[in-house]
């Protein structure tokens, strides 16, 4: 009966004879995704595929039998010299772990929990997010406020041990303290999270009555926030260690308060400028005039120009919004309108016709900018 002959390892993982570790490494995970049984379920030709590429793998990871392979081919790690030097031949036992990491160990329920060392383990507390609404004046001016959140706490009976004794945590009997246990499956292996400590690597025996076990407790309390100058719409402020107790006494996590900001009736913001619509009347346009208006820090000192059109925007350098890093102010931009009267004295009128005909205005269509201009300015 003829023997066939096998497939070429270095073109059964598709790379070329001077691959690198890493190279090899990447290949074969390509293919174990691929081929791999759990993936394809019934399937016995993708379960050939997937033991050529582990065997593959196998030798060409380790140098003495990749170097024996090079020389003398699969002679070299199978035949007669497997008991030699570089011999062994094909274990089929692939540590997957190693090549997949937590991807892997999720495709089997693994959870990508590391591996236990026998003591309790600690965890992080998670971030939590407050949503703060303030006026438009408190971002500009700074404020100072309480808010009110529900965070997790490290439990006071138990002092965070999780336990009624006090003594903490003991080594999970399940898996040893490792946290995971492992499956032999024919010609690969396959580590779960265990099930017994969820990957903890230790289990409380006798609960706290008030944390019941969880180290952890939930709190509703107070915090005293503050608003910086010049805060936008949407900024984080970040209090550090402030969020969730960790488990088991592990860190805090952190708590971001994120502000929004009501509008307001008069402004509007634009960056650290403050923009404004003030109207004036004809005159004050025509022959320009200096008023006096409300600016969000008080009174505004402004200088209308002689012959000032309407839409026309004027700048008042240094009475917008301060700079959050304290370096300065922006802007304020007023968008002057002129105001025509609704309604006339029998004086006005007769004053008006004498200056309308001194005046001879040619009427004419008004350039399409000049509209688009009033549009966007009363839209």
């Amino acid at each position: 009966m003829a023997t066939v002959a096998k497939a070429d390892y270095y073109e059964v993982l598709g790379v070329s004879r001077e691959a690198t570790e890493q190279e090899l490494k990447s290949a074969y995970r390509k293919q174990a995704l691929k081929y791999h049984p759990d993936r394809n379920p019934g399937d016995h030709a993708a379960e050939e595929k997937f033991k050529e590429a582990s065997e593959a793998y196998q030798v060409l990871c380790d140098a003495d039998k990749r170097a024996a392979y090079d020389r003398y081919g699969h002679a070299g790690v199978n035949g007669p010299a497997a008991g030699g030097p570089f011999g062994g031949g094909f274990s089929g036992a692939v540590d997957l772990g190693d090549i997949f990491g937590d991807l892997f160990g999720e495709m089997f329920g693994g959870g990508g929990q590391a591996r236990g060392n026998g003591r309790t383990r600690v965890h992080r507390g998670d971030d939590l997010r407050v949503d703060l609404t303030i006026n438009f004046e408190d971002a500009i001016f700074g404020h100072e406020t309480e808010v009110r959140l529900r965070r997790l706490e490290a439990c006071e009976t138990c002092h965070g041990s999780g336990s009624a004794s006090g003594r903490g945590p003991v080594t999970c009997q399940q898996c040893q303290g490792r946290g995971q246990i492992r499956y032999q499956q024919g010609f690969f292996s396959v580590a779960r999270t265990c099930s017994a400590c969820g990957g903890a690597g230790s289990v409380v025996v006798d609960p706290c009555t008030t944390c019941r076990g969880e180290t952890r407790v939930s709190r509703e309390l107070k915090l005293n926030v503050k608003v910086p100058k010049g805060v936008e719409d949407g900024t984080r402020i970040r209090y550090s260690e402030e969020g969730d107790a960790g488990r088991s006494g592990g860190p805090k996590g952190d708590l971001y308060v994120v502000l929004s900001i009501r509008a307001h009736d008069v402004f509007e913001r634009e960056g650290n400028d403050l923009k404004c619509v003030v109207p004036i009347s004809f005159p004050q346009a025509a022959l320009g005039a200096d008023i006096e208006i409300d600016g969000i820090d008080g009174p505004v000192s402004l200088k209308v120009p002689e012959g000032t059109q309407s839409s026309r925007e004027l700048r008042v350098r240094g009475r917008g919004v301060p700079m959050l890093n304290g370096k300065g102010n922006g802007d304020l931009l007023i968008t002057v309108v002129v105001q025509v009267p609704k309604k006339l004295s029998k004086v006005q009128r007769e004053l008006m016709r004498q200056l309308e005909d001194s005046l001879k205005v040619e009427n004419k269509p008004a350039a399409p900018s000049f509209m688009d201009k009033m549009k966007d300015l009363f839209s």
